[in-house]
């Protein structure tokens, strides 16, 4: 009677609640006007407490404790089992909308199972504000995050992007079943001091290549926010940069978009990147440039209040910006449900739908379309290609990763591991199916206790066995660079146990800071002494015990170990090659090491033992595929040249290993397409932290030498004819409005069923500025019979062809010819049309008179953007060195200008001057006009120079020569 009393109680309303027919609490009013009324509720305390990521609940107003950001990447993540799918990348490879979105719908949907988990007393359920997709375009394929991405092209990313927010964001007019954020605004691709670093985006590289990859889906309406990246663009950080506002928050449907900080980049602004003294002083810049949700210090939110607190008392901020993010908050919550749970249509969903036979084969269609087919060659001694498996052929197959599926940092908890050899065996047989590891077998003697290492039943590892067993001996997994892992006999990792004992008890590395990795260092006595690379302390032993700890602070300290090699992996590998009619070798990646978050790659090489057992298999049987599973793209010359055939595909979830092994059988004919170029091995990559792809003629938007695999290729078990490309209109003026429609007949012409992705890319015949070489502009994934043909409309909207003019600051399609070409891949184009734009020729750009910002050049050398001011406009930083150079084509000088007046700001001692020349300086020549520049005392301490100059009129290219260190903001001809 009593408790039953106490849960009445606890259900009623407080005392200060409001009426129950406020207008906040009506579904009927708009959401607009439902916000106004529940804002004006709020005390500025509890609208102030609202902006960490961790708000609580405001009982009187019926508003529970609430939270921004679930991960849901290409599953739910990080709150138990729930279906796994393919690695972002590898949906990616799909190049299929519709599927893009049937995942989205369903991953949504166990979202929406895991929040109506009932949440512990007083916090906040799980969020149905899920933090994903990742749209930065994968720009360079040394970038650590590469699996986050879809693809290098921002067309492609923005399309697959849409089509996954559509579906978390699901179909109802008004409710939304989760609210989706994307990651990460802007120009992130390194990880290599991510929190520091600052990417030089010049405007024709963030109008052309970054913007439009968040443009798409926020237009489409199914994006709910945003979250910057840590890096800084042009000088400023992202988190207090004014893109958010000029931009995300400028397009249609992206007004109310939610900003969410990432972890602790708030805090950053002040103790990683030192761009503002106090903490009050930079989430105040913060919270005007836009963020509504500040992701710091964990469940903790005192630290984030105290500090907005204090900027509002010393009037940094004001509360009317503190009530629009709140607003924001506040719109997102409306539109789940939150208030109208008895409308929400989603609010049934339950527990049965995680890991349902519907997602699981969901996640099996996935993992197939996934499959890239990179090469298939006929079979050693004649015949057709050696792909799909011969029947009835005895399969070997080889490496770790083939009785294996890895996660990543973004995975869910796997519900079940399918494994290639798994499926191999349930389809034809153990006997069928030979399988080996191919890692060398060590065993380790210690030094000082002469026992070697030997793992117990428990794990615990010591150095006490007389001789060498089963249970002393070690896989050694390769990973290169020096990084390894080491598994017991059993299959358990080496790690540590939390204080430092060494114990083989870990499924596989799986950690923030992985604590499974070793290095082994030979010296020159011979022996080996081990690292352990998680705390970066070396390994001793245990006197009495014989214990294996990681507590020697150098390597000095560390034990000596004879190594000795119990059996060679790729001796083993080619032993089992030799007895199989194909051998199988599965090579790749642990996303957890060597290239993830927080660690970019260093060259894109497999790791040598890889390379060893994939050629010793090889050696011993001609016909050995290799089967990539990976992250990011791999350099395979040898294998490119020498095997008869190649597979790619992302870590494909709980159903990879099944998808992969129907698609060797012959079951699905592969149909995955490249998102991203893969290069050759010593192939130029431009710098890790060069993000002007024009300038550095990066992916394969502008890569001018033939890679490895183009961007869009994959090969297919059947064949596929082209018919003429025919367009609806040659000529047309230069409308950015006006749409083109390219239509092709593509025909399935060999024996057995599969899907073409048809692909349109444009190319302008005859620009004046550096375009793309070739620009995709639509694609189409379509199944065909053997014999059947269709009519393939693909649709390029003249807008597309386009470029960003620097001149007049504007997105502009100049007239001229264009060709617009269809096939297989971007190299393997197949029919061409040619289009002619009518319209006006370009206007020069106005440079007398006007001031001419020196952001927007057409072309410069040793030179970085920087910021104007903390908060807005961008300028150019010569560093002292090399001259800094800037080109500015097409200048319209008028009549002439009698001088030149330069907006500066200096900081560094000694002499420094703009030289300004009309045309190519000559050596030798006399520029039209050398302007000095004296320090300012500060770099925001700006000031105006002129010189006089005898400049003629007319349309001419100007030359700015910058020498000595200096920032330039602007420059004018004065009549």
């Amino acid at each position: 009677m009593a408790a039953a009393a106490a849960a009445e109680h606890r259900d009623a309303p407080p005392a200060d609640a409001p009426p129950a027919d406020a207008p906040y609490r009506d579904p009927a009013r708009p959401v607009a006007e439902r916000v106004t009324d529940l804002l004006g509720r709020l005390t500025r305390e509890e609208k102030v407490a609202m902006l960490h990521q961790y708000a609580p609940g405001i009982p009187r107003l019926g508003l529970a404790p609430f939270k921004t950001g679930t991960e849901a990447l290409h599953g739910v993540s990080w709150l138990g089992e729930a279906t796994c799918f393919p690695q972002a990348v590898g949906l990616g490879a799909t190049w299929n909308r519709d599927l893009l979105r049937r995942i989205g719908e369903a991953v949504s949907t166990e979202v929406r199972a895991f929040h109506r988990r009932e949440p512990p007393e007083g916090r906040a359920r799980i969020s149905l504000n899920v933090w994903a997709p990742v749209v930065n375009p994968l720009r360079h394929p040394l970038w650590g995050r590469n699996e986050e991405g879809y693809a290098e092209d921002p067309l492609l990313t923005a399309a697959l992007a849409t089509a996954y927010t559509r579906g978390l964001r699901g179909d109802h007019p008004q409710y939304w079943r989760t609210a989706p954020t994307l990651k990460h605004f802007l120009a992130y691709n390194n990880e290599t001091d991510r929190c520091t670093t600052s990417s030089d985006l010049r405007p024709r590289v963030l109008h052309e290549y970054e913007l439009p990859c968040y443009r798409g889906p926020v237009e489409a309406g199914a994006v709910a926010a945003v979250m910057p990246s840590y890096n800084l663009v042009n000088g400023r950080p992202n988190h207090v940069g004014s893109h958010l506002a000029d931009h995300l928050r400028a397009w249609p449907n992206g007004a109310g978009l939610l900003v969410c900080s990432d972890a602790e980049a708030p805090s950053n602004l002040v103790a990683a990147e030192r761009y503002f003294d106090d903490h009050a002083e930079s989430h105040a810049a913060a919270l005007r440039a836009g963020v509504d949700s500040f992701t710091d210090h964990g469940e903790d939110p005192s630290v984030t209040v105290r500090r907005i607190t204090e900027a509002l008392e010393r009037g940094l901020a004001t509360e009317a910006e503190v009530d629009a993010a709140v607003a924001r908050q506040l719109t997102l919550r409306l539109r789940l449900g939150e208030l109208d749970p008895q409308l929400d249509p989603y609010a049934g969903i339950g527990p049965e739908v995680v890991d349902c036979a519907a997602h699981r084969e969901l996640a099996r269609e996935a993992a197939r379309q996934s499959v890239v087919l990179l090469r298939n060659a006929p079979r050693p001694g004649g015949g057709g290609p050696l792909l799909p498996l011969p029947p009835g052929a005895k399969l070997a197959v080889i490496g770790p990763l083939g009785d294996d599926v890895l996660r990543d940092w973004y995975s869910g908890s796997l519900p079940y591991r399918t494994t290639l050899l798994d499926a191999l065996r349930d389809r034809l047989g153990a006997a069928s199916v030979a399988y080996t590891d191919g890692l060398d077998r060590i065993a380790l003697r210690s030094t000082s206790s002469g026992g070697y290492l030997t793992a117990d039943a428990r794990g615990l590892v010591s150095a006490t066995a007389d001789a060498v067993g089963a249970a002393e001996e070690f896989a050694v997994q390769d990973w290169g660079h020096g990084v390894c892992t080491l598994r017991a006999a059993d299959g358990r990792h080496l790690t540590t146990d939390g204080y430092g004992v060494l114990a083989a008890t870990a499924d596989h590395p799986d950690q923030w800071v992985v604590q499974e990795t070793f290095r082994l260092e030979r010296g020159t006595d011979g022996r080996v002494r081990i690292q352990h690379l998680g705390s970066g302390r070396w390994i001793a032993v245990a006197a009495g015990s014989g214990a294996l700890t990681a507590y020697a602070a150098s390597r000095d300290q560390a034990e000596p170990f004879a190594l000795r090699t119990v059996s060679a992996g790729a001796e083993r590998a080619a032993r089992l090659a030799a007895e199989a009619d194909v051998a199988l070798v599965v090579a790749g990646n642990d996303p957890h090491l060597n290239g993830r978050e927080t660690e970019d790659r260093t060259d894109l090489s497999l790791p040598p033992h890889q390379e060893e057992a994939l050629r010793a298999a090889h050696a011993a049987n001609p016909a050995t595929v290799l089967l990539l599973t990976s992250s990011y793209p791999y350099a395979v010359d040898w294998a490119e040249r020498t095997l008869p055939a190649v597979l790619w595909s992302a870590h494909g979830g709980q159903e990879g290993g099944r998808a992969l092994a129907e698609v060797l059988l012959g079951d699905h004919s592969p149909a995955g397409r490249l998102p991203q170029t893969w290069y050759r091995a010593g192939q130029r990559l431009p710098d890790l932290l060069d993000y002007d792809i024009i300038g550095s003629r990066a992916t394969y938007l502008y890569l001018d030498e033939e890679p490895l695999h183009p961007f869009g290729h994959g090969l297919s078990y059947t064949s596929f004819g082209y018919g003429e490309a025919r367009v609806d209109r040659a000529e047309l003026p230069a409308d950015p409005e006006a749409r083109i429609t390219v239509t092709v007949r593509v025909e399935n012409t060999g024996d057995r069923a599969g899907d073409e992705v048809v692909q349109l890319y444009s190319r302008a015949v005859d620009s004046r500025v550096p375009t793309p070489l070739r620009r995709l502009q639509d694609f189409a994934r379509i199944t065909l019979r053997p014999g059947e043909a269709r009519e393939v409309a693909l649709t390029v909207p003249v807008r597309a062809l386009g470029h960003w003019e620097v001149a007049h600051d504007r997105w502009t399609t100049d007239p001229g010819d264009y060709e617009l070409l269809v096939g297989a891949s971007s190299a393997d184009l197949r029919s061409r049309a040619r289009i002619t734009l009518t319209g006006p020729a370009p206007l020069p750009r106005p440079a007398l008179g006007t001031a001419v910002p020196a952001r927007d050049f057409d072309d410069c050398a040793a030179v970085r953007l920087v910021d104007r001011t903390r908060e807005r406009g961008e300028a150019v930083e010569s560093g002292g060195g090399a001259p800094g150079v800037l080109v500015f084509r097409d200048c319209d000088l008028g009549s002439g200008a009698a001088g030149v007046t330069l907006a500066v700001s200096r900081t560094a001692p000694g002499a420094a001057a703009v030289e300004v020349h009309l045309g190519t300086p000559v050596p030798g020549a006399a520029p039209a006009a050398v302007v000095s520049v004296p320090s300012t005392g500060g770099r925001y301490a700006w000031t105006e120079v002129s010189a006089a100059a005898a400049v003629p009129g007319g349309v001419r290219d100007v030359h700015l020569v910058l020498r000595g260190a200096l920032r330039l903001a602007e420059l004018r001809f004065t009549p």
